[in-house]
C-alpha cells in the first residue's frame, strides 16, 4: 500500500515538474518572439517624386497596402514623400493624395480607418532637390531612431522620376543618404532604363557606380501582374501534359497583344522621344514572352537560374530589323505633336503609336514558331494578353460546334476586353489543368455568355485569382522582402536591348502608316508573314484629313507671282502635291513610257517624301526615273548628303529599278567636287541619254529664306554658262561646294512645283509677291518655265503668317 502511495507521490511530482518546464520554455519562446518582432526594425520609405501622376495613382496606394500588411508584424515605418516643391505646397498636395487612399479589400472600414489613421500620421512631405535636401533628411531620420531608441532595418527609395535624373539621385542617395552598414538599402527605378542598347549601358556604367545590383529594383509593372506572375507556376504545375506539346511540332503560333483605346495626349513629351515599341514591347511584351518560353528552371525560387534561363534565350532570338515589323501612327498624333511640343505646321514625327513585330527562336524546340507581338495606342478596344495556337489534327466532316473542331488554346488573359478579369484560360479540347495556387487562384464554373478569342467561355477551363491585387502593391512588397525574381537585372535588361536596338535602327526611317484611330480602322493594321518577312495585309493606304477648325479652309488655288497658286495647311498642301505628282507620272508614262523627276534637298521636299512613301503601292515607281536638282559636296553615306535623305526617305521604301536612280556624281576619284573630274559634264551627258530634249516631266524646288533654289544663291555666276545643265556652285553655309542644275535645266522643264512651308517663310513670301519679274537678290525669281509650267504650292502658314 505505502509502496503505491510513494509511486503515486513520484508520478505526480514528475508529471508537475515536467508542465513546469512547459510554463518556463512557452515563457521564453513567448519572449524570444516579443523581443524577435521588437529587433525587426524600422523602416524608412521615400518616394521621390512623390506627389506625382505615378505616385498619385499607384505607389501610395501600394505603400498603404504594405503598411496595412505589415503593421503590428515587428517593423516600425517612416514615409516620406519627397519633391521639388517646397514644403509647405508640397505637403498639402501630398496629404490630398494620402486622404483618397482606398481601403484594401481585407481589413474592415473600422480597421482600415484606424490603420490609415496611422499612415497619414507616418508619413511627411520632404524637399528633395539638392544634395543638402538628402542630407537634412538622413539626419532627421537619424534623428527620430535616436529618439525613438529604434534600430534601422532598412530604407526603400522609390524613383518616380523621369529616367534622365536617375544617376544625379543615385549619387546624392549614395554620398548623403545610405544607412547604417547593418542596414539594408533598396532603390526603385522606373522605366524607361534608356531608348536603346547604348544608352541603358551608359545608364547602367552611371548607376552601378553608385549604387551596387543588389541595391537596385528595376521595375516592371508587368511583372506584378497576377496572371504574368503565373505563367512559370502554371508551367510548373502542368509540366507533365505540356512538355509533349510545347514545341514546334504541336504550336503553330504564339501571339502576345497589348492594345489601348487610349491616344497619347498629355504624354507627348516623353512618348514621341520613345514611340510604342520602348514604350512598351521592348519591357512588358518581351518579359511575357520570356517567361513562356524560357527553358524551365529546376527550382522557381532560384532567382539566378531563372534570370539565366532567361538570358539564354534572349540570346537564341533571331536577328530581327524592319523586314520583321510594321508600323503606324494614329492620324491626329502629329497635330498633337505640333500642339504639345511647339512644333510647326510642317513638322512631321515618324514617332509610331503601332507596331506589329514577328519574331522567330533559333531552337530546336521552337524553330519556325512565329511570335506576332503588337501593340498600339487609339485602337477599337482595351486588352492585353498573350495566347498560344496549336495545331489542330482533327478534321471535321459533321458538326463543327463540337469542342473537338475547335481551337486549341491557352491564353494568358491579363485583363479587360470581353473578358474585364484577369485569368488562364485552356480550351477544354485540350487538357484540364491543375490550379497554380489553391490558396489565391480559384476555378471559374459560372460563365457569362461572351467569347474570348473565338472560344465560347464554356469551352475553356478557365481559373482566376479569389483577389484581384494591383501590380504595384505586389512588386512593392516584393522589394520590402527583398525579393529580386519579379525584377529587370542589369543583364537582362541589355539583353533585351540587344535584340531591339537592331530592329529599331533600321525602323528610324520607316514611315509609319496612317491610321484613323478606333473602329474606324477597320482592317488597316492588320499584318501577314510572308516567309520571314512582315507586311500589311492591305496595301490600299487611306488618307484621312485632320478633323477641327482647320476644315473651314479648305485648298484653295490662286495666282503668285503671275503664276498658278495652291494653297492648304501643311499636310493637305503635301497631299495635294503628291496627288499632283501621280498625275504627272500616269501622263508621262501614257504618252513616253517613263516619268523624269527632278528633287532638290534641303528642309522643303521631305513632308512630300514621307507622303510619296505613305503612297507607294500607287505611284508607278517602275517607270519613274529620281533625279538630283542639287547636291552637297559630301559622300553619299554621310547624313549631310542630299542623296542619303532621298534615299532614307524615299528611295529604301519603294520598289524602283536600280538604274532608274540617278544621283549626282560629286565623289569621283576619291575627290569631292573637283572640277578637272569632269562631274557635272558626265551628269549632263546621262541627262540628255535618257530624256529627250533634256526637259524633265517634273522638277521640285524649295526655296531658302534668303531667296536662293537648288543651290543656285544670289552670288552665283552664270553668264558664261547659258547652256549648261549642270554646274558647282558655292554656298554661303556650310559644306560651300554644291553641285546644281542650272536656270537652263530648271526652265526646260514641263512643270515645276516650288513647295514653300512654314511660318519662317512668311517675310520671303510677302516680299516675293511685290517683286515683279526678277531681282539679283532673289535667285528664285529666275524660275520661269520657257514652255512648262510653274505652280506655287504654299501653305498657310508661310502664306498668311
Amino acid at each position: 500500500m505505502i509502496d503505491g502511495w510513494v509511486f503515486d507521490i513520484t508520478m505526480l511530482r514528475i508529471k508537475w515538474e515536467l508542465l513546469l518546464m512547459a510554463v518556463i520554455c512557452w515563457q521564453r519562446v513567448h519572449t524570444d518572439n516579443h523581443e524577435a518582432k521588437k529587433s525587426l526594425g524600422h523602416v524608412t520609405v521615400v518616394v521621390v517624386g512623390g506627389t506625382g501622376d505615378l505616385a498619385r495613382k499607384y505607389l501610395w496606394q501600394g505603400f498603404f497596402q504594405l503598411y496595412s500588411d505589415q503593421v503590428g508584424k515587428g517593423h516600425t515605418f517612416s514615409f516620406y514623400g519627397g519633391g521639388l516643391s517646397p514644403t509647405e505646397k508640397g505637403t498639402s498636395v501630398l496629404f490630398e493624395i494620402l486622404k483618397e487612399l482606398a481601403c484594401p479589400l481585407e481589413l474592415s472600414a473600422e480597421r482600415c480607418a484606424l490603420v490609415k489613421d496611422q499612415f497619414l500620421h507616418l508619413s511627411k512631405y520632404h524637399q528633395l532637390k539638392t544634395s543638402e535636401d538628402y542630407e537634412k533628411l538622413n539626419q532627421q531620420i537619424k534623428q527620430q531612431l535616436e529618439q525613438e531608441g529604434m534600430v534601422e532595418a532598412g530604407r526603400l527609395f522609390y524613383l518616380s522620376v523621369p529616367a534622365f535624373a536617375y544617376a544625379d539621385i543615385a549619387e546624392k542617395i549614395n554620398n548623403t543618404s545610405r544607412p547604417p552598414s547593418d542596414a539594408w538599402l533598396r532603390v526603385v527605378l522606373e522605366k524607361p532604363f534608356g531608348h536603346d542598347l547604348y544608352s541603358a549601358q551608359a545608364l547602367d556604367k552611371k548607376l552601378s557606380g553608385q549604387l551596387k545590383e543588389e541595391e537596385m529594383y528595376r521595375i516592371d509593372h508587368y511583372l506584378g501582374k497576377q496572371v504574368v506572375s503565373k505563367i512559370l507556376p502554371f508551367r510548373k504545375e502542368n509540366k507533365k501534359l505540356l512538355d509533349p506539346i510545347w514545341n514546334k511540332h504541336h504550336i503553330e503560333r504564339i501571339e502576345i497583344v497589348l492594345k489601348e483605346t487610349l491616344d497619347a495626349k498629355g504624354r507627348i513629351q516623353f512618348y514621341d522621344q520613345y514611340g510604342v515599341i520602348r514604350d512598351v514591347i521592348q519591357n512588358h511584351l518581351t518579359e511575357v514572352m520570356t517567361l513562356m518560353l524560357m527553358n524551365f528552371p529546376a527550382n522557381l525560387s532560384n532567382s539566378k537560374e531563372i534570370l539565366q534561363n532567361k538570358l539564354n534565350f534572349l540570346a537564341s532570338l533571331q536577328y530581327a530589323d524592319n523586314s520583321n515589323a510594321v508600323v503606324g501612327q494614329y492620324q491626329a498624333y502629329n497635330g498633337e505633336v505640333q500642339e504639345e511640343l511647339n512644333k510647326t505646321k510642317d513638322h512631321f514625327s515618324m514617332t509610331p503609336t503601332f507596331a506589329g513585330v514577328v519574331i522567330h527562336v533559333d531552337s530546336t524546340q521552337y524553330e519556325g514558331i512565329p511570335i506576332f507581338m503588337t501593340s498600339g495606342k487609339a485602337l477599337d478596344e482595351r486588352v492585353s494578353y498573350a495566347r498560344v495556337l496549336f495545331k489542330s489534327d482533327v478534321f471535321c466532316v459533321q458538326d463543327p460546334n463540337n469542342v473537338q473542331c475547335k481551337s486549341k488554346q491557352i491564353v494568358f488573359y491579363l485583363g479587360h476586353g470581353n473578358l474585364q478579369y484577369p485569368a488562364i484560360l485552356v480550351s477544354k479540347n485540350l487538357f484540364k489543368p491543375e490550379l497554380v495556387n489553391s490558396g489565391d487562384w480559384k476555378e471559374v464554373t459560372e460563365y457569362k455568355d461572351i467569347n474570348v478569342l473565338g472560344l465560347s467561355l464554356s469551352d475553356y477551363y478557365i481559373q482566376s485569382p479569389v483577389t484581384p491585387r494591383e501590380a504595384y502593391c505586389e512588386l512593392i512588397s516584393h522589394v520590402f522582402f527583398g525579393r529580386k525574381d519579379n525584377f529587370i537585372s542589369a543583364e537582362g535588361l541589355l539583353a533585351s536591348w540587344a535584340f531591339w536596338t537592331p530592329l529599331l535602327e533600321s525602323l528610324s526611317q520607316v514611315f509609319p502608316r496612317v491610321y484613323p484611330g478606333g473602329v474606324a480602322n477597320g482592317n488597316l493594321l492588320n499584318f501577314q508573314l510572308r516567309g520571314h518577312e512582315v507586311a500589311y495585309s492591305h496595301e490600299a493606304v487611306v488618307n484621312v484629313i485632320n478633323p477641327g477648325a482647320e476644315d473651314n479652309f479648305q485648298v484653295m488655288q490662286g495666282k503668285y507671282r503671275s503664276s498658278e497658286m495652291i494653297s492648304a495647311w501643311a499636310q493637305e498642301l503635301v497631299e495635294r502635291l503628291a496627288s499632283d505628282l501621280l498625275l504627272a507620272a500616269e501622263e508621262a508614262i501614257r504618252e513616253e513610257g517613263q516619268f523624269h523627276l527632278a528633287l532638290s534637298g534641303g528642309s522643303s521636299p521631305v513632308a512630300l517624301l514621307r507622303a510619296l512613301a505613305i503612297n507607294l503601292y500607287t505611284f508607278p515607281w517602275r517607270n519613274t526615273h529620281i533625279w538630283q536638282v542639287d547636291e552637297r559636296c559630301v559622300p553619299h553615306t554621310e547624313s549631310g548628303s542630299n542623296f542619303r535623305s532621298i534615299h532614307d526617305l524615299l528611295l529604301q521604301h519603294i520598289r524602283i529599278p536600280y538604274f532608274n536612280i540617278h544621283p549626282m556624281p560629286v565623289h569621283l576619284t576619291q575627290r569631292l567636287c573637283v572640277e578637272e573630274d569632269g562631274g557635272p559634264t558626265l551628269y549632263e551627258k546621262e541627262i540628255t541619254k535618257h530624256i529627250n530634249g533634256s526637259s524633265f516631266h517634273y522638277i521640285l524646288l524649295g526655296v531658302g529664306q534668303d531667296g536662293h533654289t537648288a543651290s543656285l544663291f544670289q552670288d552665283t555666276k552664270l553668264e558664261n554658262d547659258d547652256e549648261r545643265l549642270v554646274i558647282l556652285t558655292e554656298s554661303p553655309i556650310k559644306p560651300h561646294q554644291r553641285m546644281s542644275l542650272t536656270f537652263t535645266a530648271i526652265n526646260k522643264a514641263r512643270r515645276v512645283g516650288v513647295l514653300i512651308m512654314g511660318k519662317n517663310k512668311h517675310e520671303l513670301v510677302s516680299q516675293l509677291s511685290r517683286i515683279k519679274g526678277e531681282s539679283p537678290k532673289y535667285p528664285i525669281t529666275k524660275v520661269q518655265p520657257k514652255s512648262g509650267t510653274l505652280i506655287w504650292y504654299i501653305d498657310y502658314d508661310a502664306l498668311l503668317g
